[in-house]
């Protein structure tokens, strides 16, 4: 059987080196395999989370309950397994974010690549135009015009984030032209830029932070590192955030800053007394360079309507409560999300309705499949997005295979 395999990321070259008895073609638009995946996780590549499968499904925001099969033939412990058992030595990080452990994203992608050197497999380092299909096969139409005949066809070009990498939603239009629904497209997983003006503080490091988003009745919050950029905030906490609110009414949604989340209010403001009784004779810029990094001192005061220079002596009940709120519930106002092409993953695909869960077939074209994030799902950051592409790339493999070995056992489709 011929199976063509449309885009060399994660779940390209997974699906690849999973296929056992296939003459397999990869397509690749760009002049080498796995160019998004090299960036990944800052150039480190988070590729799963060692997690549960029902943990690992509570960190999906976008259709969870699909991907049920899928993560249950593959689960994180496999992938850890799986690369492990290709020679990948992997180290295991806070918030059980699995990565390489010589820091290396090109060291994933060198694996999968040497997974696929089976003897079955070849890359074609040009784009594809079109998938035809007269429903006894697949015709492929490269960008020359060239065409080859596959039995088989596997879409896993990703979705519309660093399109530069080569995902460039091409793999929605081929979907589209064959009669498949692409939901709508969001950001996911993106910085989000305020009102507020925060250039001064571009490049700050927050750690052990709790970022809320609050619309309307419903509230979101997230627990770990934050920091600013230019135009706003960004960071693990304020990506998974985004992804949570990317379908709501920004305009009335704002983000709350909680500096000192160990700490009550109440046990925040009494230290803030204790911490002006000891400085008597000082500033409130003084107190303040005792409870944040310097970097944010001018902001946070500014921010609390307090001089810098005001003796701590003669502040005000109702200025100490400023203070300790600024440092409880700082609001930012959206003024948008980030360009959805500079996500980390799109939000949105092809829909969910029209993907067999069970093998990721087209449930309108006999003999398409679909894997990773070209598919209506999407997760939250630690290592869940690659997950899910292997895991759906794995679910596809399995169904050729299948499909292949009772074929030559002398069973029809």
């Amino acid at each position: 059987m011929k199976v063509a395999v449309i885009g060399a990321g994660p779940a390209g070259l997974f699906v690849s080196s999973q296929l056992k008895y296939s003459e397999v073609t990869i397509f690749e638009s760009n002049t080498k395999p796995g160019v998004k995946l090299n960036i990944t996780g800052k150039g480190r590549c988070n590729i799963t989370n060692a997690c549960t499968v029902d943990e690992f499904l509570e960190n999906v925001v976008t259709n969870p309950r699909f991907l049920y099969s899928a993560m249950r033939a593959f689960s994180p412990n496999d992938t850890i397994e799986t690369f492990e058992k290709n020679g990948l030595e992997l180290v295991t990080e806070r918030g059980r974010r699995v990565f390489p452990k010589s820091g290396k994203a090109q060291d994933v992608t060198a694996t999968l690549i040497n997974m696929c050197k089976n003897g079955r497999t070849k890359f074609v380092y040009q784009k594809v135009r079109d998938v035809k299909t007269d429903g006894d096969g697949f015709i492929v139409v490269q960008e020359d015009g060239s065409e080859n005949v596959f039995d088989r066809v596997v879409l896993c070009t990703g979705g519309v984030s660093y399109p530069e990498t080569g995902s460039n939603g091409s793999g929605f239009e081929i979907a589209k032209n064959l009669g498949h629904t692409i939901s709508d497209l969001y950001p996911a997983l993106v910085p989000i830029e305020t009102n507020e003006d925060v250039s001064s503080l571009a490049f700050l490091d927050l750690k052990n932070v709790k970022v809320k988003a609050v619309c309307g009745k419903k509230t979101y919050e997230e627990f770990g590192d934050a920091e600013f950029f230019k135009k706003g905030l960004c960071g693990p906490t304020v990506l998974s955030l985004s992804s949570k609110i990317n379908k709501t009414d920004l305009n009335k949604t704002e983000i709350y800053l909680d500096l000192k989340p160990a700490l009550s209010e109440e046990t925040l403001e009494n230290r803030l007394l204790r911490e002006f009784s000891k400085k008597e004779n000082k500033t409130v810029e003084d107190v303040a360079r005792t409870l944040l990094p310097s970097k944010m001192i001018s902001y946070y005061l500014s921010y609390c309507k307090i001089l810098a220079n005001k003796r701590v002596d003669r502040v005000t009940k109702e200025e100490r409560r400023a203070l300790m709120l600024g440092l409880k519930s700082m609001k930012f106002t959206i003024k948008r999300l980030s360009d959805i092409s500079r996500g980390i993953v799109t939000c949105g695909g092809v829909n969910v309705k029209e993907i067999n869960p069970t093998d990721m077939q087209s449930k309108k074209v006999k003999g398409l499949y679909f894997a990773g994030e070209i598919i209506d799902v999407d997760a939250l950051t630690g290592g869940y997005n690659i997950q899910i592409a292997l895991s759906t790339a794995k679910l596809v493999a399995e169904s050729v295979n299948k499909e292949e070995k009772e074929k030559q056992n002398g069973y029809s489709y």
